[in-house]
């Protein structure tokens, strides 16, 4: 594993070095030759419909559950949630879906969570409005997603 960017890893709660193996295995662990680009187990096990992505998801989970038992706070679990549902909706959507899983890598990007949180002290406190302001974005996409069926529904029946 190559060396950390952070030199403050020591503040990290013990017993999560193997969340830090395990994240860069799933997400950093090859690299594509003659660039930069790096990308990890992840998007490969999803080129398996559904296994693929129910093993990441599954394998995701495990690594914040680990890191809830550490003492995170509420909001970082919740953004960490955040973070693993995306990966594995919009990961389950065909071909959009597999590119998305080699950009969008959600343990990297909880590591980097998790690292904000024990070494900065950012992500404190209750995860209440995050919730609250996905639930609202959420259901604004909803709306917009049945106006547009609807819409739709009806140009197709105006064929007929």
């Amino acid at each position: 594993m190559p060396e950390t960017p952070y030199k403050d890893d020591n503040v990290l709660p013990k017993g999560t070095g193997w969340i830090k193996s395990i994240s860069y295995l799933l997400d950093e662990q090859f690299r594509l030759p003659g660039t930069k680009f790096r990308f990890g187990l992840d998007p490969v096990m999803n080129l398996v419909p559904g296994i693929g992505d129910l093993t990441g998801f599954v394998i995701s989970s495990g690594l914040l559950l680990g890191l809830a038992r550490k003492g995170a706070s509420n909001k970082l679990v919740v953004l960490m949630c955040l973070n693993i549902l995306l990966d594995a909706t919009i990961g389950a959507i065909p071909i959009i879906g597999q590119i998305f899983d080699f950009f969008f890598k959600s343990n990297t990007r909880n590591l980097k969570l998790m690292r904000e949180h024990y070494i900065e002290g950012k992500h404190q406190g209750s995860g209440k409005n995050v919730i609250i302001i996905t639930v609202i974005i959420l259901t604004i996409l909803l709306a917009i997603l049945i106006y547009t069926l609807i819409h739709l529904t009806q140009w197709i029946f105006s064929w007929f």
